[in-house]
């Protein structure tokens, strides 16, 4: 039976998982474990000519690992790239936040203009509330 879409994206979720712990730790077995779960989702594209032409996420796992250890001249890049494809909210500010990556500020909210001391004017005084 062929995995479902939804099946894809949990992998996929795993995958960026795998990428934000190996961030945290850089111990070897997490780096195992983003290039496993790589070679799985790999796997999962489908083969062509007999031989595994897919490896998206085998070289992007590669140049991911790199970058956080400081072992690429782009790192920056390769990570704020990766940063911005991540869809989860939550998941990008964290790893974000493990590679150190610079937030940008949030957006300040418009100053609210100033009530008209006018508004009202002219119009009859609210009776009191009955206690």
């Amino acid at each position: 039976m062929p995995p479902s879409v939804e099946d894809h994206h949990r992998l996929l979720r795993a995958w960026q998982l795998a990428v934000l712990r190996f961030a945290v730790t850089r111990s070897e077995s997490d780096r195992v474990n983003v290039t496993a779960l790589a070679a799985e989702l790999d796997r999962l594209g489908g083969r062509r000519s007999g031989e595994d032409s897919l490896h998206f996420f085998r070289r992007t796992s590669s140049h991911l690992c790199a970058a956080i250890c400081g072992q690429r001249q782009d790192a920056e890049a390769t990570l704020d790239c990766f940063c911005k494809q991540i869809d989860e909210p939550r998941l990008r500010l964290a790893f974000a936040a493990a590679v150190g990556l610079a937030r940008s500020k949030p957006a300040r909210s418009k100053p609210q203009p100033k009530r008209d001391p006018n508004l009202f004017r002219g119009l009859p005084a609210r009776p009191p509330a009955p206690l």
